[in-house]
């Protein structure tokens, strides 16, 4: 029984890699530095496993979120502003997410058009000197993350 454990064990431990061979350099990068998201945030797929992440409950699931109307998924409680902004007809998709992580609540004040718009993400992602990537090449990578994440 225990050698059984131990060849299960190792087979998910070799199976883990194969994913993150599946994903672009510039996702991979984001997988690998999802840590900053996975406070609030998790990437777990319809059966519920989780590929990136712990179980971050603050933030809502962020599995195929290419593609989904802003405020939408289901059993989570958004801002005002940010469910305004889906009945506004915001749908996100690579570019506008890209802008979005890098100031929530500029995105939202100028798509909704109303300064006093606000997002309940704080979080803006920062650009990674140690890497030369500037805030937009990171938010650009954690955008890819996202789309193939969801296309696997």
């Amino acid at each position: 029984m225990k050698r059984l454990a131990n060849s299960l064990l190792a087979a998910s431990l070799l199976a883990a890699p194969a994913t993150a061979q599946d994903l672009s350099d510039e996702a991979a990068y984001a997988a690998d530095s999802f840590g900053q998201c996975a406070t609030c945030h998790v990437i777990a797929d319809d059966s519920g496993e989780v590929m990136y992440g712990k179980r971050g409950k603050v933030g809502p699931n962020l599995h195929c979120v290419i593609g989904r109307t802003a405020g939408t998924y289901d059993g989570f409680r958004y801002g005002k502003s940010m469910e305004e902004a889906g009945e506004a007809g915001l749908v996100w998709d690579a570019e506008n997410l890209v802008t979005y992580l890098q100031d929530p609540k500029a995105y939202l004040a100028e798509f909704l058009d109303d300064p006093r718009a606000r997002s309940k993400m704080t979080f803006k992602v920062r650009a990674d000197k140690g890497e030369g990537k500037s805030e937009e090449e990171v938010a650009a990578a954690f955008a890819a993350l996202l789309a193939e994440t969801c296309a696997n």
